[in-house]
């Protein structure tokens, strides 16, 4: 009897407990950095935005006055670590973004998977990195990294507009 409930524990942690490393993937950031939900539509809908904002400082804390969250308990999206959440920009742009651990072809490369298309336009500058992926007016995902590529956090996210 114990072999059977041993072999069924190895079963269990085999097959079932992946299942729950995966689950850990914030399906809302998700949408919201890539461009399938944006806060900005959501102006005139209050309760949305109320719903998210909850949602947001349920699971994440400000760090002091840096602009910036952190998870209040470990969070990834798209399998990827998230380090920062920048809620309502993304660089000097009006957006929604998340920092996540994980190099720039890395993040490029996942977030390529899952979108199903490529970032076609990439350019280096200013010790930069980065790639864009416009989805619609006003819908355009960039990802941003250092170039020297010691820094293994890459930056994410739907860019709405420069702000003026």
């Amino acid at each position: 009897m114990k072999a059977l409930s041993l072999v069924l524990w190895i079963i269990f942690t085999i097959l079932v407990m992946p299942i729950f490393a995966w689950a850990t993937d914030d399906i809302h950031i998700e949408r919201l950095a890539t461009c399938q939900d944006s806060w900005i539509e959501w102006e005139n809908e209050p309760s949305k935005l109320k719903d998210l904002s909850k949602d947001i400082n349920s699971t994440f804390v400000e760090k002091g006055n840096s602009g910036f969250l952190v998870p209040k308990s470990e969070k990834s999206v798209f399998g990827l670590k998230v380090v920062q959440l920048f809620p309502e920009s993304i660089g000097m742009a009006v957006g929604f973004s998340v920092m996540v651990e994980g190099d720039f072809k890395t993040t490029r490369e996942t977030l390529e998977k899952r979108l199903g298309k490529l970032f076609k336009k990439c350019e280096t500058g200013d010790d930069m990195l980065s790639c864009e992926l416009e989805i619609g007016e006003k819908k355009t995902i960039l990802i941003l990294a250092e170039e020297d590529g010691k820094n293994i956090k890459t930056l994410f996210g739907c860019f709405y507009y420069y702000e003026k």
